[in-house]
């Protein structure tokens, strides 16, 4: 059977790979020239078909815009054309302005359904219902870190940023809206630039249905920073240079409906086009270069291959849930590609096809509470574990528990394991001496003390891996002077035997930080 990599390989005119290299998953790089690299970028371009009708609009223009997301400009897009229409004919203009394919049809039909009870209370409705139930809340944050050790490829400041967030939100009668936005001046690449980290919509159209519509933060799964079914995209480099945590999730473009009912309830999540985690690429954290057999970084950017063709490139994640005795049960699947680089393709990395399906259950344990989640990853552009250019399939399992252990003091702990299947044909195809191990292994540790009226929280989360002897801590201080300001202090502390291994070669990216905050 062809995969769906392979025939997208068949349309877009990809060359095969003729030069497999060694498969370290998120880490395989190979060097390409800035000006190889623009004239890749520039062919691409030149397969786009300019429109032989000049009488009609060359839609095409909006998917080049880059400040925000198309489908979002597209509605605004409606909105300022046909202020007369009701909320019905604005979607049937959206959809015009897209080629619709048999996988748009669910998100159309969802569209629709939000119409409905828009437009039986367009009438009664106040136009200035919107701003008057404004709400606006934010912080303005100063953060620094500095590296504890000397890295020739990075600066020696891990962070230097000043952010300003704003949380805009406001409702009517048939809707929410939220919009949330950072404005941040960064010192490590001198540049200031604006991250939309939520802009959506959310509706009940009906008593058994909610509808989120837009940018937003999605997530699910059982772990503590260990991540199964949840497939949603992270920022890696957010996490390890010292940012707040709550910056581990990368926002999704994406439509989330959830159906709910006495048997049990099912959230479906529709990505129009692939988003992949912020991962490292060598531009703010050096990484084990597998091609150059070494530690690199800025010397040695990570060029990418990524699917981002609206509508195609896509990505569906399914989870049916429900609550029995006090226990949460799931099921989770995923259709989409992997989430950070996971393969080689001539001189770029590539995010091959990957399905996911998984299930866990969380619930009360002798006075805690314990989780168990599972998930099999099916590497579908290598099901018979024979190419050595692409990761293979895994199964992963998490185990975990957390109690109270004394007033205002919690601990948790989790095990997790990665299993590779077909490793026998991984170490075939791999080069000599580059072949990974079949099990990884990972235990975790967190423990949270609250002191001073529960204003100051210590904590320390720790990353232990007994198969690639590497180890990862965080430790962290927050300290909340008043309602509106906390100050914060913490580490991203890294070590291992080999600098080949996932932490291990974060070695020279331990670094401490601290930050202040004023929110409003």
């Amino acid at each position: 059977m062809i995969s769906k990599n392979q025939m997208l390989r068949k349309q877009t005119q990809y060359k095969p790979n003729t030069n497999p290299t060694t498969k370290r998953p998120k880490m395989n790089i190979t060097n390409v020239s800035t000006k190889e690299y623009e004239n890749i970028r520039l062919h691409r371009h030149a397969q786009n078909k300019p429109n032989s009708n000049p009488n009609k609009p060359n839609y095409s223009d909006l998917y080049r815009l880059k400040a925000y997301p198309t489908c979002l400009k597209a509605v605004c897009f409606s909105l300022f054309l046909y202020p007369g229409y009701n909320l019905t004919m604005q979607i049937l203009v959206i959809l015009g302005y897209f080629k619709m394919t048999y996988r748009l049809l669910l998100v159309s039909a969802i569209c629709v359904l939000l119409s409905l009870p828009a437009a039986g209370q367009q009438a009664d409705s106040d136009p200035e219902a919107l701003f008057s139930n404004m709400e606006v809340h934010g912080f303005y944050e100063m953060r620094s870190g500095y590296r504890t050790r000397k890295d020739k490829y990075q600066k020696d400041m891990s962070i230097m940023e000043n952010r300003l967030q704003l949380d805009i939100s406001s409702y009517t009668d048939w809707a929410d809206f939220k919009f949330r936005g950072d404005l941040f001046g960064d010192l490590i690449t001198e540049q200031a630039d604006f991250d939309i980290r939520e802009a959506y919509l959310s509706s009940s159209p009906f008593d058994f249905m909610d509808l989120k519509v837009g940018r937003q933060i999605l997530t699910w799964g059982t772990g503590d920073l260990v991540f199964i079914n949840d497939l949603f995209c992270k920022d890696w480099q957010s996490f390890f240079i010292g940012r707040d945590t709550e910056y581990l999730k990368a926002p999704s473009d994406a439509v989330k409906a959830g159906f709910f009912s006495d048997l049990a309830n099912i959230d479906v999540v529709y990505t129009p086009q692939f988003d992949s985690d912020r991962f490292i690429s060598g531009e703010r954290i050096s990484y084990w270069n597998s091609g150059l057999d070494s530690i690199a970084g800025r010397n040695a950017i990570q060029h990418i291959d990524k699917p981002d063709r609206w509508f195609r490139d896509d990505e569906i994640a399914v989870r049916l849930y429900k609550s029995i005795k006090n226990y949460e049960y799931a099921l989770y699947a995923y259709r989409g590609y992997w989430k950070s680089p996971a393969g080689v393709k001539g001189t770029q990395a590539i995010f091959p096809d990957l399905n996911v399906y998984g299930a866990s259950v969380r619930g009360n344990i002798a006075g805690g509470i314990g989780n168990l989640e599972f998930g099999y990853y099916e590497s579908d552009d290598d099901q018979s574990g024979k190419n050595g250019s692409v990761n293979n399939s895994e199964l992963r399992f998490l185990a975990g528990y957390t109690q109270e252990v004394g007033k205002d003091f919690t601990a948790g702990v989790q095990y997790y394991l990665e299993h590779m299947t077909d490793y026998s044909r991984h170490k075939d195809s791999s080069p000599a001496g580059l072949t990974r191990d079949g099990d990884r292994h990972l235990v975790t540790l967190r423990l949270t003390k609250l002191l001073m009226n529960q204003n100051l929280r210590c904590s320390l989360f720790t990353y232990f891996s007994p198969s690639d002897k590497d180890v990862y801590m965080r430790p962290n201080i927050n300290y909340k002077v008043s309602d509106n300001l906390a100050l914060e202090a913490g580490a991203n502390i890294f070590f291992g035997d080999y600098p080949g291994t996932f932490f291990g070669q974060f070695q020279n990216n331990t670094n401490i930080y601290t930050a202040i905050r004023y929110s409003f």
